[in-house]
């Protein structure tokens, strides 16, 4: 990119080698940086521009959360994935559904086969030898799995869940022409399908039973439904996962204090949210507005990325140093505004077993080979090969 001020590309390679470090420059010099791609695309990298955006559901629809040269085909106030790509009042309604399937009560339950699954995936990795990645070899096992137990569809499934986030999130567009029988839409008709023949006791079959105002929910929304769980469900916390290793295969500090302290992995948990958040979301402009002085027009993207605003001195202390018991805390990892992310609670323990378990059994560990680390396209952000070496 000759100016990431003004011809930005969050899908390139060069965007994810350095974004933390484009964005700490946008900051002080272009804080609503602007790009002609995908038909026009802005960026905000101030907490307080983000947030004003997030909350602000009368200028900036969510009708598409994902940027890409071609706008969604799903009208509002549904969208292709609800509730995320909802706008109120159908949002509120949506969203109300899902919320006793993440409550922390039922989220609590998968503590343990989580852990099991962690300890096992450990062990089987490190029968290879001392060197790893942790990315390909842990980090991206342990939500497949668990979303896979969710939905009741085959863990194998994972290979195929891959593929399409790779597809629709790191790479918008850009994968050319796709066998309709790979596609994301095929497999979740297929498995709605599955489960009216065969009902069960999981989400899909909770969707499929679900009403609103005594109306069943439309295939339509219970597979946009899946696909939301699937790729805001995955990517996502494996990328956390992934970079909070990365951070403390750097660190032996912290991890001698998150072993010898286990009771500073809740503070610990949210600064790797924080300083590593991964999601970027994106809005529509609804109508003519500005953000932080600029004036937007209708039809344009703008992106969210709740990264930078972690990472913006004006909301938080010390921003850009991970400070392993910080206190005061209050993110925007999982989002602001009334989309913030429902299923906090699944990340949050996904995230603090997955480094609990991986500590237990590698205490001591480091980058085998930082050049060889890389960061993933797109509006999720994690290491997507995490080679190291296990010391002890």
């Amino acid at each position: 990119m000759a100016d990431w001020a003004t011809d930005f590309d969050h899908t390139t390679d060069q965007w994810a080698a350095d974004a933390p470090g484009i964005w700490e420059r946008l900051r002080t010099t272009c804080p609503v940086a602007h790009s002609d791609r995908f038909g026009g695309t802005w960026l905000p990298t101030r907490h307080a521009d983000v947030a004003a955006i997030a909350h602000d559901t009368d200028h900036f629809t969510s009708n598409s959360v994902i940027v890409a040269d071609y706008r969604p085909d799903v009208p509002a106030p549904m969208g292709f994935a609800p509730p995320i790509t909802s706008d109120p009042p159908f949002h509120e309604f949506a969203r109300r559904l899902l919320l006793p399937a993440f409550s922390p009560k039922a989220i609590a339950v998968l503590e343990e086969p989580t852990r099991a699954f962690c300890s096992a995936l450990i062990e089987e990795l490190l029968e290879s030898g001392p060197e790893v990645d942790a990315a390909t070899g842990y980090a991206q096992h342990i939500p497949v799995r668990v979303i896979a137990h969710l939905l009741g569809v085959p863990p194998e499934d994972g290979d195929r869940f891959r593929r399409f986030i790779h597809r629709i999130l790191e790479r918008p567009g850009q994968a050319g022409p796709v066998d309709p029988s790979d596609m994301l839409t095929t497999y979740l008709e297929g498995v709605v399908a599955d489960h009216r023949r065969s009902p069960r006791d999981d989400l899909v079959s909770y969707l499929i039973d679900l009403e609103i105002d005594g109306v069943s929910l439309s295939d339509q929304h219970v597979i946009g439904t899946i696909a939301l769980l699937l790729i805001a469900g995955i990517d996502t916390t494996w990328s956390a996962i992934g970079a909070s290793l990365w951070h403390l295969a750097q660190h032996p500090e912290d991890r001698a204090r998150l072993v010898a302290e286990p009771e500073v992995m809740t503070f610990a948990v949210e600064e790797f949210l924080r300083l590593y958040a991964p999601v970027t979301m994106a809005r529509i402009v609804a109508r003519d507005t500005e953000i932080g002085g600029c004036p937007v027009a209708e039809g344009d993207w703008v992106l969210l990325p709740f990264p930078a605003a972690n990472r913006d001195p004006e909301a938080f202390e010390d921003p850009e140093r991970f400070v392993v018991d910080r206190e005061r805390n209050r993110h925007a990892a999982f989002g602001l505004g009334i989309h913030r992310c429902l299923g906090s609670n699944l990340a949050r323990l996904e995230l603090r077993v997955a480094v609990e378990e991986w500590l237990r059994r590698v205490p001591d560990f480091e980058l085998s080979d930082p050049d060889a680390v890389r960061w993933s396209t797109g509006q999720v952000r994690g290491p997507r090969s995490l080679p190291v070496r296990v010391l002890s």
